[in-house]
């Protein structure tokens, strides 16, 4: 197995979500019938199942919900960076989102913690979570 970290193939569909970690901003959808914003990228809204969708750069403000430290990498790329933090937060939009706390916040964590999300350089842009 390579040690490349993997890439992304997305859907038309979830482009506008790359093309905005690309440049370091999260953007989300918006049903565009009844307005509920929803994250990860969705054909269908889940509150009314319209098709309608309208992306939107969300502010990258959240706190934090819940946190597990990884200490297996799911892909041997990420071997190196082992142990690190994976936090779910609650986006100041409403939805849920995922990704690596940054090191320094490590001794701040906690649940409720402010967060700003920025984007990691390179091929796969992931969003790293850093206390606000």
């Amino acid at each position: 197995m390579s040690d490349e970290r993997p890439v992304p193939h997305p859907e038309p569909g979830e482009l506008p979500y790359w093309e905005g970690a690309a440049a370091g901003v999260l953007r989300l959808q918006r049903c565009g019938a009844c307005g509920l914003a929803r994250h990860y990228p969705q054909l269908v809204c889940p509150r009314c199942c319209s098709l309608k969708v309208e992306w939107f750069d969300a502010s990258g403000h959240a706190t934090v919900h819940s946190w597990t430290v990884a200490h297996h990498a799911f892909h041997p790329a990420f071997k190196a960076d082992l142990p690190y933090t994976l936090v779910i937060v609650d986006l100041d939009e409403g939805p849920r989102a995922m990704g690596r706390l940054d090191p320094a916040a490590q001794d701040r964590l906690r649940l409720g913690l402010p967060v700003t999300v920025s984007f990691s350089p390179g091929a796969t842009p992931l969003p790293v979570f850093h206390a606000a």
